[in-house]
């Protein structure tokens, strides 16, 4: 893959990460009042979400070490503080048992923003 396939890849990508984190996030919210929209795909869902902000920390990673290009500090910060943010919303998720939804549903907003944040910042 070259250099410009994989910056457009990394490009687009990035609007799977924010969409998909935002109707991550407004479905869980919405399953903390909608019993019936509390199912085993949001869960689904929301791993491969919050999974594609992996990937695409991946693919920036690839595109500064093999293409040897340069990019904004802050960035390469933002991608990273995501993952931060994954484990921390991960790790919470027995202490609020009664409130998953919520932390799931915020937790996915919070995921969303970053990325924006990261790709204004690029």
């Amino acid at each position: 893959m070259d250099a410009s396939t994989l910056a457009n890849l990394h490009t687009n990508w990035a609007w799977v990460v924010i969409i998909g984190n935002a109707l991550a996030g407004i479905w869980a919210l919405s399953a903390h009042k909608v019993v019936a929209l509390r199912s085993r795909a949001l869960w689904w869902f929301t791993a491969f979400t919050q999974f594609s902000i992996f990937i695409q920390v991946v693919l920036g990673v690839i595109m500064v070490n093999r293409d040897k290009l340069e990019f904004m500090q802050f960035h390469a910060f933002y991608g990273f503080v995501a993952i931060i943010a994954i484990a921390i919303i991960y790790s919470y998720r027995a202490q609020l048992k009664s409130r998953v939804y919520l932390l799931y549903g915020f937790g996915g907003l919070f995921l969303m923003g970053l990325s924006i944040r990261a790709m204004l910042v690029g």
